[in-house]
């Protein structure tokens, strides 16, 4: 079984990787937040940090491209081979409104035809793998049938699927049903992504469907980033690994912004997932969303790791 950890913007950039890489040491794929194409010669400032080689040592990174431009995708990638990659993936899958209304990231499955042309011009590109995370749709799940037809066309990499359609956003239940139907139909390689928040929901999944051999997860991790451990291994994330986990993610960012205000406001983000695995924490919730300063910040945070356990097998969404 292989894991990866899924791009979640704003969050799972390369301070995330490499503290969870530190601590955990078990994904065998990262995807980057996705980068949006842009016609200067070089990529935006924060995407370039976020992909240099010395910012993701002994870590197997793949960049997340959003577009769709296949001109825009192609000089992309050729700065990344500059960099020393040899693997991209391509979003198919973001339902946020501002990317839908572009036709980009799931608003590009409604439009099948460009996308097949795209598709065609993108693998023209020498030495480099292509992956897709793509949901099932835009409007039906129905709309699967027509796109994997033109999956096949290509030799991709592998095919990450969220098996939900756009307007579902992460609300519903992920459609297994053209799930199964995907493992069939695919002549290449498919990798499951979605709704994985505990073990159970791990083990439901592979007694589901037993071929599967590539999970992406990324709300389940950031909850729990015990969460692999226990599903490999049946065991529960110490609390104080979870407390070191989070110093050493807190600090990278007070490093790098060189002020509290912005590193505050990252760790608020993360939390928005990690409150989930501590028992009782609504009022330590409110305690850190309110902090405007590192002490009151430290204070709340500390008074939760000091005042609560972490709930075994707690799941951010799960029953």
């Amino acid at each position: 079984m292989m894991y990866y950890l899924a791009p979640m913007e704003g969050i799972t950039g390369y301070i995330y990787r490499n503290c969870y890489e530190k601590f955990f040491h078990n994904v065998d794929k990262y995807f980057t937040p996705f980068i949006v194409p842009n016609i200067s010669t070089s990529l935006k400032t924060k995407e370039l940090r976020d992909v240099l080689p010395e910012n993701n040592k002994e870590m197997n990174i793949v960049p997340q491209i959003l577009t769709n431009d296949s001109e825009g995708f192609i000089h992309t990638c050729r700065k990344l081979q500059q960099l020393g990659y040899n693997e991209v993936n391509l979003n198919l899958g973001c339902p946020s409104g501002t990317v839908v209304s572009k036709n980009r990231g799931s608003g590009f499955l409604a439009k099948r035809e460009e996308l097949d042309i795209f598709l065609d011009e993108i693998f023209k590109i020498k030495n480099m793998k292509i992956s897709i995370k793509t949901r099932i749709g835009k409007d039906s799940p129905e709309e699967f049938y027509e796109l994997i037809k033109i999956y096949n066309k290509y030799p991709l990499e592998e095919l990450i699927i969220h098996p939900r359609i756009r307007k579902d956003f992460y609300g519903n239940k992920p459609n297994l049903r053209v799930f199964k139907d995907a493992l069939s139909l695919s002549v290449n390689q498919v990798c499951y992504n979605g709704d994985i928040f505990t073990s159970k929901d791990f083990n439901k999944l592979i007694n589901a469907f037993p071929e599967v051999n590539k999970v992406m997860m990324g709300r389940g991790i950031l909850a729990n980033p015990g969460l692999i451990n226990e599903i490999k291994n049946n065991t529960f994330v110490d609390k104080k690994v979870i407390k070191d986990f989070h110093d050493e993610i807190l600090n990278k960012y007070v490093e790098l912004y060189n002020e509290d205000r912005n590193a505050i406001f990252k760790m608020k983000e993360l939390w928005g997932y990690m409150i989930y695995i501590f028992s009782d924490n609504k009022k330590y919730a409110k305690k850190i969303k309110k902090s405007q300063n590192l002490r009151d910040y430290n204070e709340a945070v500390l008074s939760l790791f000091t005042e609560q356990e972490i709930v075994k097998r707690a799941g951010l969404f799960s029953d």
